[in-house]
C-alpha cells in the first residue's frame, strides 16, 4: 500500500480536514484514524466531538478512499458530494476526547456515472457507530456545479 498524507487525498483544506490519517486502503475499503484533541473545529467546551460529526467522519473517509484510488492510478483527487445517509447509529452522545476513532469505509456498489454507496463504521473503546452514505463525484465537477448552480436561477 502507497501512503500519502491525508491532506493529498481530500479535497479539504485547513480545519476542515477531520482526519489524521489512512491506516490501511484497497481497492474496496479504506480504514483512517482521527484522535479527538480538545480544541478542534466541532469541540465542545469539554473536549469531546458531538457524535454527529461521525457522518463528516465517514464522507471524508469515503473522500479518502476516493483520493486514494485516484492517486494510486496517478489521476487528480475529484470533488464528490454526500447525497445522503442511511440509519446512522452512534451509541454516545459524543466522542470523548483522548478518543482513538478508526473509521472504515466499505465500497458496497458504484457505478460509472460517479454515484456509490459506502457501509460505514467507526470504532473506538466503548464507542460505535455505523451508517450507509450515499455519495457521488461526477467526471467533472465543474460542470456540474455550474449546471446545477444555472437549473437553479432559473427556477
Amino acid at each position: 500500500m502507497s501512503h500519502w498524507p491525508i491532506e493529498e487525498l481530500l479535497p479539504h483544506a485547513g480545519n476542515m480536514v477531520l482526519l489524521d490519517a489512512v491506516l490501511e486502503a484497497d481497492q474496496e475499503r479504506i480504514v483512517c484514524g482521527r484522535r479527538v484533541d480538545a480544541g478542534g473545529l466541532f469541540n465542545t467546551a469539554d473536549g469531546s466531538l458531538p457524535a454527529w460529526v461521525g457522518v463528516e467522519l465517514m464522507a471524508q473517509s469515503v473522500a479518502a478512499w476516493a483520493g486514494w484510488q485516484a492517486r494510486h492510478e496517478q489521476r487528480p483527487v475529484r470533488l464528490g458530494f454526500l447525497l445522503g445517509t442511511r440509519h446512522y447509529e452512534c451509541d454516545v452522545e459524543a466522542f470523548p476526547a483522548g478518543s482513538e476513532l478508526v473509521i472504515e469505509a466499505v465500497r458496497n456498489f458504484q457505478d460509472d456515472h460517479g454515484m456509490a454507496v459506502f457501509t460505514c463504521r467507526i470504532d473506538a473503546p466503548g464507542v460505535h457507530a455505523q451508517a450507509r452514505l450515499t455519495v457521488f463525484s461526477p467526471p467533472n465537477a465543474d460542470t456540474f456545479i455550474t449546471a446545477s448552480t444555472r437549473d437553479n436561477t432559473n427556477v
